[in-house]
């Protein structure tokens, strides 16, 4: 369909221009070669015409006098071979030709006419005898001295020598019209072959990607336009493909830290309902265990409600006027249970006052909690895990260090990727930093990462203090007061 469509449009638009220009050069050549013989035989005729101006003075004093001279006029004419001479009476009659042959008198002669009509006693006429033969005939009457008609003087060229060199002159410029043609349409159907087959490649392409072949790629012919959407095709190829491939990573990860939670509260559940008596620690036990799984539950749920939010752009914030470190404190404090239990080191410098924000402390504290979470998971014990607060001219930078595995350089450009494990036998989502890079830019924040393999990661959340975000907001109108 695509060949077909392609060369339609190119036949109509282009070759059809072609056809109708050549078609307007032919026509305007072939009046123009027409106006250019025609003219020269005209410009004959008259040479041979202005002698008579001198023959005729005291012979056109009478119809006699007038033949008589015509007669010997007709009798010596030197053009015989160019042209025929005919002598017509005063009654509008051919007396005698050139051509020594009986005169014709049926055949039309407009150009006589015209001539007695005229005030000049002028005049032509091109068109074909009765014969068939194609003529420019001009025709000449004299007048006496009172003004009454003795006779003229018809001049007739045969047209048949220059039509042939119009027709061949027209033909040759037909001819390089049709090799133009060709050319036109070899060298075009070439162009549009180079053309469809990469588009229809492309399509044929794209069909296997749609349909879930990721690994298909287009050969790259040009260095054209063409080969710039062959490369990005490939790309989107690529991308697609990574995108399928973390997807199908994250539901697989997904699906386990929903099913380890799951099976911990069932399993418990499990055992109290069946065990008939059960001691108080054991039951307090497990109690714990349903919770704290219960919680991790409730975590993972959350945590895909706010990328499910945030994909569709419904990531609403609820901002007001918050004191940071207050939330920040909430955060460590969360985690220093958990940092004893595992035997690692939290520490934090808490400074004595900082300027206030404007944000959705909710939020805030989100971040805070994901980022402190994913430092003590990649510590190992006797680690630790380091949180501080800088402020400087406009900004809050809270710093939150540990001396954990690192991430690998191969994995810092996407490692705030949507569905993206750096570690893939770690627990988690993949989607927590995609999460909080978002919030933090709905804050006109930054969410910064510094990591080294096998020496640990620095991340460091800034957010503008509320002089600075004020300035990038509208101001408020006042409600009217009644």
């Amino acid at each position: 369909m695509a060949v077909k469509g392609i060369t339609r449009r190119w036949m109509l638009n282009s070759l059809g221009l072609i056809l109708a220009l050549l078609v307007v050069i032919v026509f305007s050549f072939s009046f123009a070669v027409r106006s250019f013989y025609y003219s020269g035989v005209r410009q004959t005729i008259n040479g041979s015409e202005s002698s008579l101006n001198g023959l005729f003075v005291t012979a056109k004093e009478s119809p006699a006098r007038f033949l008589a001279a015509g007669r010997s006029y007709v009798e010596n004419f030197q053009e015989k071979e160019r042209m025929e001479l005919m002598l017509i009476n005063d009654q509008g009659e051919i007396e005698v030709t050139s051509t020594g042959f009986p005169p014709d008198k049926g055949q039309p002669m407009p150009d006589y006419d015209q001539a007695m009509a005229s005030e000049d006693g002028y005049g032509s006429w091109i068109g074909k005898l009765s014969s068939g033969e194609n003529v420019m005939a001009v025709t000449r009457v004299m007048y006496n001295s009172a003004n009454t008609c003795v006779g003229g003087v018809r001049f007739v060229v045969s047209l048949e020598a220059v039509d042939r060199k119009i027709f061949l002159s027209v033909s040759m410029l037909v001819l390089v019209g049709i090799l133009v043609i060709f050319f036109v349409v070899v060298s075009s159907s070439y162009f549009i072959k180079s053309i469809v087959n990469p588009v229809r490649e492309i399509g044929d392409t794209a069909k296997r990607i749609a349909q879930g072949d990721f690994n298909a790629r287009i050969d790259k012919t040009y260095d054209d336009e063409i080969g710039e959407l062959c490369d990005t095709i490939n790309y989107m190829a690529g991308e697609l493909g990574a995108a399928e491939k973390l997807k199908n990573d994250f539901i697989s990860s997904v699906s386990h830290e929903l099913r380890t939670p799951l099976t911990a509260i069932k399993g418990w559940a499990e055992t109290m309902q069946m065990s008939g008596q059960m001691d108080e620690n054991t039951m307090e036990k497990g109690m714990r265990v349903i919770v704290r799984e219960s919680e991790r539950l409730s975590g993972i749920v959350e945590e895909l409600l706010d990328f499910s939010r945030m994909q569709n752009g419904r990531m609403v914030l609820m901002m007001d006027k918050i004191d940071l470190l207050a939330e920040l404190d909430e955060a460590v404090y969360m985690y220093r249970e958990r940092a004893i239990s595992e035997h690692k080191h939290l520490l934090y410098e808490e400074p004595e006052m900082v300027s206030p924000v404007l944000g959705d402390k909710n939020r805030l504290r989100q971040v805070f909690v994901n980022i402190i979470d994913n430092a003590l998971k990649y510590t190992p014990e006797g680690g630790a895990v380091s949180i501080s607060l800088k402020e400087e001219p406009g900004w809050i930078h809270v710093i939150i260090s540990d001396n954990g595995c690192g991430i690998p350089a191969v994995h810092m450009p996407r490692i705030k990727d949507k569905f993206y494990k750096a570690n893939q036998t770690q627990r988690g989502s993949g989607i927590g930093l995609a999460v909080a890079d978002e919030i933090m830019a709905l804050h006109s924040g930054k969410l910064d990462i510094q990591s080294e393999e096998g020496v640990g990661t620095t991340v460091t959340i800034s957010i503008p203090t509320i002089d600075i975000s004020k300035e990038t907001e509208e101001p408020e109108q006042e409600p009217d007061t009644p």
